[in-house]
């Protein structure tokens, strides 16, 4: 086409009460046009704008009307850490736990990591990835648009190997795009010391990761108990060797150098960060290490030391939110995140909404998506309300009536996901 000529659109999103971008524009970091309109062409948006601005440089004569129907427009979701592939369930050990009964359950029961990876290494392919999509479906009903998966409930090269299959099912057949993480350190293995676990992990899993091309990052699960700061970077200087972008858990439980080795590695994202101090945070910040925060998993777990999201803002890290859904943390909504986010954190609406789509974004290194601008994927939701603070204080409410993924909009139904 010549540059001369107008982009032709073939999807319009109009009548919206408020477009929200995402992008700042002028003093509104939030990029807020009221009576907006979103111009799409096949996966990508070619205008938003008002009626008049988008018009001037894109044709709209042949565009499908899409009636936002006074409703809110703004980017999907995009959730940035999740162990949504998984066997089974916790339901009896969560109600356990929560009702003060834990130690009785443990003394019959495996519980925590090794439970899941029990019941996942139990699963087929099939149906590892029938209960994963029904958990992504309920997602994509509340928002979300893309999701990262981890591994780490298989802890064997074939069983890790069977979940970024499962991952690769997933984002074939569905419409939210999922990106996939390598977590084989997510935990040691029973009969097995941290030592000789991160040996294989280095040796041999990483290796048949990267020649499968299966998996887009390399996490660790550094804390104590777990994997130490040398082995946790033993294990991303691999991942990195083998062409795979680092990521971290970092500091959930202790302050185990997680973070500095995130810093000094140049790592996407850097993930919990309970007992991050503040010259870590600055170190993050300095480097570009997009904190991940999971306020679903603090509740769920009551964690004792919730993490300092004001501090970290002020440090200047990046910030994005994430539900965190695993069998210890089962939390679908974006939105209710935002929620947690701001009464029980501090972190101001516009913020949690930046964090849960830009910030989102950033901490998978993808810059396509996010916010809503020419060029970028057509990924979007609109919301009935009437403002976007209505996400953090309608509690349990799913404001999503429509979502549009990669320019088609997709039909909007409660799916119930399965256990």
């Amino acid at each position: 086409m010549d540059e001369s000529e107008p982009a032709r659109a073939d999807l319009v999103v109009v009548n919206a009460g408020e477009v929200i971008t995402c992008l700042p524009r002028g003093d509104d970091r939030l990029g807020r046009i009221p009576d907006g309109i979103v111009a799409v062409a096949g996966e990508r948006i070619v205008g938003v704008g008002t009626s008049d601005e988008v018009a001037r440089r894109v044709d709209l004569s042949g565009a499908t009307p899409l009636d936002a129907g006074g409703g809110i427009v703004a980017p999907g979701f995009v959730d940035p850490h999740t162990h949504v592939v998984f066997g089974g369930s916790r339901v009896e050990e969560y109600a356990a736990t929560v009702g003060g009964s834990l130690e009785l359950f443990r003394a019959g029961h495996t519980t925590g990591i090794l439970a899941t990876v029990e019941m996942t290494r139990a699963a087929t392919v099939e149906e590892l990835t029938d209960s994963a999509a029904a958990r992504i479906e309920a997602m994509a009903v509340h928002g979300t648009t893309t999701v990262e998966s981890k591994t780490g409930y298989g802890l064997t090269p074939e069983c890790e190997l069977k979940m970024l299959e499962v991952n690769r099912r997933l984002d074939e057949a569905m419409a939210v795009d999922v990106i996939s993480t390598f977590l084989g350190a997510h935990a040691i293995p029973e009969g097995m010391t941290a030592g000789r676990y991160t040996d294989q992990v280095v040796a041999e899993m990483i290796p048949r990761v990267a020649e499968a091309g299966l998996a887009d990052f390399c996490d660790v699960y550094c804390d104590e108990g777990y994997f130490s700061a040398e082995q946790s970077r033993r294990i991303l200087e691999a991942g990195l060797d083998a062409g795979l972008a680092a990521k971290i858990h970092a500091d959930a439980y202790s302050d185990h150098g997680g973070a500095r080795v995130a810093a000094e590695l140049g790592a996407v994202s850097a993930d919990h960060l309970n007992h991050t101090g503040r010259g870590d945070m600055q170190a993050l910040a300095e480097r570009g290490v997009v904190g991940v925060l999971m306020p679903g998993l603090d509740f769920a777990v009551a964690h004792p030391r919730p993490f300092d999201a004001r501090a970290m803002i002020d440090a200047g890290i990046t910030i994005a939110l994430a539900t965190d859904l695993c069998p210890g943390c089962w939390l679908e909504s974006q939105q209710l995140v935002m929620a947690l986010a701001a009464r029980l954190y501090g972190i101001p609406a516009d913020d949690a909404l930046l964090a849960v789509t830009v910030g989102g974004a950033r901490a998978l290194a993808l810059d396509d998506r996010g916010a809503l601008a020419p060029g970028l994927l057509a990924d979007l939701q609109i919301w009935d309300a009437g403002t976007h603070l209505d996400l953090v204080y309608k509690l349990g409410r799913n404001a999503v009536v429509t979502v549009v993924k990669r320019g088609r909009v997709q039909v909007m139904e409660p799916v119930e996901a399965m256990t």
